[in-house]
């Protein structure tokens, strides 16, 4: 049977935030990463609750959620309202059976509606299979971009700043 007809999207309420903690650290173990994780339940619960990000879903009657796009807005001064994903996942089990293009196209959908010019994300170099999914969608990849992040709770940072 096609897994994809029984399973219904929707956007996640606050109650869903433990289901989406644990598809982020099930990300982020398959990233490699389950260590990098320091968000924890009332983060979720306070992004949903406030609207800081959105979440679809896809819920299955039987095996619950199996699957997320989390993204948010943020204003591109070269090309205006883009819409950004931030993790997008089907549990390991349920992959390869089509849940990923019925999220990734409920996420563009999603962006149209709201007014997006545009989708950005970020994918590992070395997973091949995300990258093939979504040039699919003729995805381009830029090269010559790194990307650049400054951790406030790094003791590193915070023993330099002393120093100031």
């Amino acid at each position: 049977m096609d897994i994809t007809l029984t399973v219904r999207l929707r956007k996640a309420t606050i109650r869903d935030a433990q289901a989406i903690l644990d598809l982020v650290r099930e990300l982020a173990i398959y990233e490699k990463a389950g260590h990098e994780v320091k968000t924890g339940l009332i983060d979720y619960q306070n992004g949903l609750e406030s609207g800081l990000f959105e979440t679809i879903l896809a819920e299955h009657p039987d095996h619950g959620i199996l699957g997320m796009c989390l993204f948010f807005p943020y204003f591109s001064t070269w090309g205006g309202k883009t819409m950004y994903l931030e993790d997008f996942i089907v549990k390991e089990s349920f992959r390869g059976l089509g849940l990923g293009r019925l999220l990734f196209d409920a996420y563009i959908e999603e962006s149209k509606i709201q007014g997006a010019r545009k989708l950005k994300w970020q994918v590992l170099d070395w997973n091949e299979s995300a990258k093939n999914f979504y040039k699919s969608y003729s995805a381009k990849f830029i090269a010559g971009w790194e990307n650049g992040t400054i951790e406030f709770d790094n003791p590193d940072i915070q023993a330099q700043q002393a120093a100031i």
